[in-house]
Parts: C-alpha cells; structure tokens; sequence
C-alpha cells in the first residue's frame, strides 16, 4: 500500500505498479517524436535535388531507387513523398502505442489514488470528520483527484517527449552546422527560465483558486443537503446571496489565473517567434554565402518549429505540475491523518452485552469536561434507562461506547476487557445503535434493512419489521420492501426513519442495542407497541434507552440521571420517583405522577405482561 507521506514527498512512490506504462509511454512517444523529425530530414534532401536538378545531393537509398532515367529526378520526389506517408503513418502507430500506455498507466493509477483516498476516509476518526467540512472534503476526493489525473495523462509523458526530442535533435542540429545551431537554442534558457518563475507564481494563485472552490463547493452541498430548512424559513435569497460571494470570488482568482496564462502565453509566443526570425535571418544569410543549402534551411526552421512546440509546453506542463503539487498536498493532508487502530490485543470477542464504566471523565480537546467521574456496572441483558437535560452528557457516553471517540485507558470494560483492547470492528459488530436522526441511504426499504445484516432470511427481516411496528408502512407501499425511499429517507416521515433505523438495528442481534432518542419522533400508541416487542426481547440482548419522554424508559430495570456529565442517580423508575430529586421533578412535568406524589397507576401492557 502507497504511504501518505511518501504520497506527498515522492510522485514516485504513487507510480509504483505503472512506471513500465509510463517507460513504454514515453518511449513509444520518443519514437514517435524521433521519425517526426525524419520527416524534414526527407524533405530537406529532396528539396536539394529539386533545386540542383540532380540526384547528387539526395539520400544514397531513394536515388538508387530512382533509378538513371530521364524520369529519375520526379521518381525520386516521389519516392520521398511516399516515405514521408510512410514515415508519418508508423509514427502514428507508435503515437496510437503511447495513448494507449498513458491512458492505462493514468487512469490505473488514478483508480488506486481514489481507492487509496475512500478507503483511508472510511476509517479516519470520528474527530477528524468534525473538523472536515464535507464539501471541502468531496473537492479533494474529485477535483483534486481529477488534477492529478490530468498531469499523470497529459504532462509525464510530454516531459519525456520534451527530453527525448532535445537529445534527439541537437546532435542533428550540429551536424548540419554547429553555428546556426548555437544560434537556433539561443533563447531556449530565456523561455525555460521564464516557464520557471510563472511557475512558481501560478503555483500560488492556484492555492488559493482551489480553496475557493472547495469553499463553493461546501456552500453548495450545505443548501442542497438542507433545502427544506432554506425553503421553510424562507432562506433562498438568503443562501443565494451566500453562495453568489463564494462563486464570485471563485470565478474572480480563476480569472487571475486566466490572466496569468495569457501574459505567459503571449510573451512565450513573443520568445519562440523570436527565436524563428533568429534562426532564419542567420540561416538566410548563411545560404547567401553559400554555405548552407536551401534545404539545410527549411530542415534548421522545421526542426526549430517541432522542438518549439514542446518546450512552449513547458508553461503549460509546470502550470499543471504547479496545480498537482498543490492537489497532492491537499490529498496528503487526508492521507496524512491517523486512522483509528482498529486491531487491539483482544480480536473477535463474542460480547454478552456486560459492561462497566469507572471513573469516566472525558472532554473534547479544547473543551471543558462533558463527562466527570461517572460508574455504571451493566448486567448482561438489563435494560438501563438514561435521561437528563440536553448537555447532560447522553450523546457522548453513547459515542464513547462505540469507540467513536477513545475514552481514557481503563474507564470502560465490556465482559471485563478494557474497551481500548478490544478491536473496534469486533466491537461495532456487536453493538447497534438508533439516532435520533438516523442515517438512511437512497435506496430501497429493503436494502437499508440489509446493511444490519447482509445474510438476514425473509423470516428475520419480517421479524425486525414487527418489532418495529413498521408492518403497516411497509404494506402500505405499492411495492413494499422494494419501495425507493429517498436520499436521507425523504420519502418517510420522521417517526418512519426512526422505526426502519430501529429495524435495521435489531435485525443485526446486537449485543449491545443503544437506542438514542430514538422514539423521539413516533406516536404514544406506537411507542407502547415497540416498548412491548423490547420487553418481550428482555434479556436476549443489553439495552441503552437515551430518551427525554419517561414513557420510553419508566420499564427499565434501571435508570441514569445525568446532569452536567455527572450522575445524579440511579434506580428503578418507581424508586426514583418516590424520592425528591432531577427524575421526580422530571416525572412531575410528563404528568407521571399520582395526586400523593407517588408513580401514577398507568402501567401499560408491558408491565402487565
């Protein structure tokens, strides 16, 4: 696997796999480039023999193939016409052999870069991705991407071809005469040197023309995801506004950068004509004296005209590499961060749902504690409730127990291992958790379903279905499990979210089921019913209900009251409301309690059964 910091350090070490694609590449275009400048080769000759009306001066092979006859002078311009078709059709071939090398090597290698970049995003911490603006992130993983693409498809290979025709052509140019060939590469330091310093200015300006499009591109991703909330507060002019400031100064930078390209272009264009009229002034005057044939001239401005092409490229090809170098430090600042260690000491651990928490205390970096000093023992299988204001602490005891967030050494144990020992997908894999606002992909109800468990049977899901008091909605699509719901489940109310999240969950027979405000969103009926399946699934599996409504945890074995990160106590719901306190105050409010003050005679099904 290619390592991050070489990543960004060594192009090499990425072309690991595809450099023979590229050595091919380069030298079936150095073929190429070498019989294009044959070409003028052929023609300088046979522009000699037309002028001296003689097969003297030709190439050695054509004239004896022209023969001595009275027609040997137009079959020998023949002979050179039909070798230059012949010349240009092999190197076509060979330009066909380059593409196809350069398409292979390129496009392999950028699969693997965008594999490499999903794969390491896959399993970054949860911290990382708070700091990560999500478009900002899709920038680097396309645009950026595509960047590298481009040079790795267009410009390695022209650098080679760059080489190969310099060292082709200059012994060539000295062997006609070394004078005009002096002459000839005189301003070729001027415009390498002046590709350079562009270079290194459009380098700059695509720093920052990149960020204002990963900006753009974050502000657009932000409306589209909450279109609904633009549209319900009336926020459209508003987002647009917002977004027309960062297109704005995206499009102005870019136009910089459009400037800068014109400045270069125009002045290397200056600089390559400049050279022309060098080489044909002196070369004009070298044929006056006699010293140079008509055709050694047009072979010296052909020559000139092939090799000026490529290094006028040299702008292009330092601008592209200006923009990879920027790309690739992008890239390298995703690849570069810590993934999660997911092997421990302990791998694949059946979990019976028992854990323990001692002295737990945990802040965000930068932040003030959210948890302090917190015990909980869990018994396998005991349902335990967790309430408390918003801020309590809830939301990240549960992250805690994913191992989304890493808890300090020793302060959580499941079946007595150390959480940081266990290996985090033997962990996840055992462990499902229902959010408040769950996660569903645009696919069908169906395949949501499955992403607890690939291999569920009919039986199972049907099951999971039941207990989720989803049967209805399902029947009550046209094409039931099939039916299409959505990005983000857009075609389902909250509380059918919910309960296909909670389906999905309990599809999976988790060890450990954590239910996260997760019946926030259902009706009272509803709730009774899923309260009840959970009753009946009592013992099979530990369950962590975090709610707000204390009709969803009032059944538990026991309850969590949290406040500012600390527990403020712990019991069963009758017990706890029999005593003055946060829960008894808590119940007062929900209406659960009796006229003396003591838990009200409603007791649903579930404590009946």
């Amino acid at each position: 696997m290619i390592m991050a910091r070489s990543l960004q350090s060594n192009l090499w070490t990425l072309t690991e796999g595809y450099r023979r694609l590229f050595v091919v590449a380069v030298a079936t275009l150095g073929v190429a480039s070498a019989l294009t400048l044959v070409v003028p080769l052929v023609a300088k000759y046979a522009i000699d023999v037309a002028l001296e009306r003689s097969l003297a001066p030709g190439i050695p092979m054509l004239a004896q193939l022209a023969g001595d006859g009275e027609h040997a002078l137009f079959a020998y311009l023949m002979l050179s016409g039909a070798a230059v078709v012949l010349i240009t059709l092999v190197g076509g071939v060979f330009h066909y052999l380059r593409g196809r090398a350069t398409a292979e090597a390129s496009e392999g290698l950028i699969r693997r870069l965008r594999t490499l970049v999903h794969r390491h995003v896959e399993h970054l911490p949860a911290q990382w991705h708070d700091g990560m603006e999500t478009g900002d992130l899709v920038q680097r993983c396309s645009s950026d991407v595509e960047t590298l693409r481009v040079f790795f498809a267009q410009d390695l290979v022209e650098i080679g071809r760059g080489i190969v025709l310099l060292i082709v052509l200059l012994p060539m140019l000295f062997w006609l005469d070394w004078q005009l060939a002096v002459v000839s590469i005189a301003l070729v330091p001027v415009i390498f040197l002046f590709a350079w310093l562009f270079f290194r200015r459009v380098q700059q300006v695509f720093t920052v023309t990149d960020e204002a499009e990963a900006a753009m591109t974050a502000c657009l991703q932000e409306n589209l995801t909450g279109i609904r909330v633009v549209r319900a507060f009336s926020r459209q002019d508003f987002e647009i506004q917002r977004f027309g400031v960062q297109n704005a100064r995206f499009r102005d930078l870019t136009q910089k950068l459009i400037d800068l390209m014109a400045v270069f272009w125009s002045v290397s264009d200056l600089l390559c004509l400049a050279q022309l009229g060098l080489v044909l002034m002196v070369g004009g005057a070298f044929v006056a004296d006699g010293r140079l044939s008509v055709g050694d001239l047009f072979a010296f401005l052909t020559w000139i005209m092939i090799v000026l092409h490529p290094i006028r490229m040299v702008g292009r090809i330092l601008t592209d590499a200006g923009k990879a170098t920027v790309s690739l430090g992008r890239l390298a600042e995703v690849l570069d961060a810590q993934v999660e260690v997911a092997d421990r000491v302990e791998g694949e651990v059946a979990l019976s749902g028992a854990f323990r928490i001692e002295g737990l205390t945990f802040a965000y970096p930068g932040g003030a504690p959210v948890l302090s000093d917190l015990e909980l023992d869990v018994a396998a299988g005991e349902t335990i409730g967790v309430v408390g204001p918003p801020g309590a602490g809830k939301t990240t005891l549960i992250r805690l127990l994913l191992g989304l967030y890493d808890a300090p050494s020793g302060t959580i144990h499941f079946d007595g291992i150390p959480v940081e020992a266990i290996d985090r997908d033997a962990l996840r894999t055992q462990l499902s958790v229902v959010l408040q606002e769950p996660f569903l992909y645009s696919r069908s109800l169906e395949e949501n379903l499955r992403i607890g468990r690939d291999d569920a049977a009919s039986e199972e899901i049907t099951t999971a279905i039941e207990d989720a008091a989803l049967t209805a909605t399902v029947a009550g699509f046209a094409n039931g499990l099939g039916t299409e719901i959505g990005e983000r489940g857009v075609n389902l109310s909250g509380g059918q979210r919910q309960r296909l999240a909670l389906a999905r969950a309990l599809l999976r027979r988790p060890a450990v089921l954590i239910l996260d405000d997760a019946l926030s969103a259902v009706d009272a009926h509803t709730e009774t019913h899923i309260l009840e399946r959970l009753a009946a699934r009592r013992g099979r599996q530990t369950t962590l209900i975090v709610a707000h409504r204390l009709s969803a945890v009032r059944d538990a074995d026991r309850i969590l009251v949290l406040h500012e990160g600390r527990m403020t106590q712990f019991g069963s719901h009758d017990a706890l409301v029999a005593v003055d306190g946060p829960y008894r105050a808590l119940a007062a409010e929900q209406g659960m309690l009796d006229v003396d003050g003591m838990a009200a005679p409603m007791r649903d099904a579930t404590r009946q059964d």
